[in-house]
């Protein structure tokens, strides 16, 4: 397939789009820490401190270095298989459009996936990890995802026929709508609520009250979860973080400390090797049910991970 403008203007970068939207993000952080200080409505869990934005943006920056690494990976994959597409896709406006919408059935696997496997978990746990919600929180992200494999979830689009360059740029786009949704500062907004994700639906999504765990894994829309059952309206203001709070802000802690723990559940005695695989592979929540089983500790003792 010929490049297009798309392609030849982006190239294989993905970070092109961040960098270009540098400048609104940090606009939108400031006008979000002013508007904070003038409204006593908003809960503290939605205020800046100044250590919390620190450790989110120390986060961001070594993820963006792992990222820019794994990148010439990513790249040489994504060749190899759009050389044996199914289809050529032409560009058009039509074509972008249905990109997006592919690439957005295929995040919410993707962050579902980062919710219910264990293996996984261990690189999104670290977004989820801050006890506050707002915009500087969207940069909260793990140095370890390269070693997940973030993007195997994309290859079956450009199995499909899609041209690299724009699936990075679709993802791009998608991680950049995002970062707009984490604020406690919108309230809801009608009708947009049943088709795209909103701050609302991602604030539920950040609780870590037993009705938020694991729902709204939408990325830009909200339709996936509705039709796969994974949605829920909020309610009341969420409790944010993780079960078993990390109360740190050591990036290197932040970053390893659900790998340290898996690895040691999995070298646990006594466990077999299917007992193994599922503390690698199944929901972070299979592990306490496999040391109940085996100590004998009733389900109300457990602690989810």
């Amino acid at each position: 397939m010929p490049p297009t403008p798309l392609t030849d203007w982006l190239g294989f970068n993905p970070h092109l789009v961040t960098l270009a939207l540098a400048p609104a993000f940090l606009l939108a952080m400031a006008a979000e820490y002013r508007q904070l200080r003038r409204d006593a409505t908003v809960p503290a869990s939605g205020r800046y401190t100044l250590v919390d934005t620190i450790s989110n943006l120390t986060l961001a920056g070594l993820y963006q270095a792992s990222d820019v690494l794994s990148a010439l990976l990513t790249i040489v994959v994504f060749n190899a298989l759009f050389d044996v597409r199914l289809f050529d896709i032409p560009f058009n406006g039509w074509t972008v459009l249905l990109l997006f919408v592919v690439q957005d059935f295929f995040y919410y696997w993707f962050h579902r996936a980062h919710h219910r496997i264990r293996w996984f978990w261990c690189s999104h746990v670290v977004h989820h990890s801050s006890e506050k919600l707002n915009l500087s929180t969207a940069f909260r992200q793990s140095v370890t995802y390269p070693i997940t494999g973030m993007w195997l979830f994309w290859l079956p689009i450009v199995l499909i026929g899609f041209p690299p360059e724009t699936v990075i740029f679709a993802v791009a786009i998608s991680l950049a709508y995002q970062f707009f949704i984490h604020t406690q500062t919108v309230g809801k907004l009608g009708w947009l609520e049943w088709v795209f994700n909103t701050p609302s639906h991602h604030r539920a999504h950040h609780g870590r009250d037993p009705e938020y765990i694991d729902r709204n894994y939408g990325g830009i829309l909200i339709i996936w979860d509705r039709l796969f059952g994974t949605f829920v309206e909020e309610e009341r203001t969420p409790d944010y973080g993780i079960i078993g709070q990390i109360h740190s802000h050591n990036p290197v802690t932040l970053n390893f400390h659900e790998w340290r723990d898996m690895l040691r559940d999995v070298a646990t005695p006594g466990l077999s090797w299917r007992q193994r695989l599922r503390v690698l592979f199944g929901p972070p929540a299979a592990t306490a049910a496999i040391h109940r089983e085996r100590r004998a500790i009733p389900p109300e003792a457990a602690v989810d991970a």
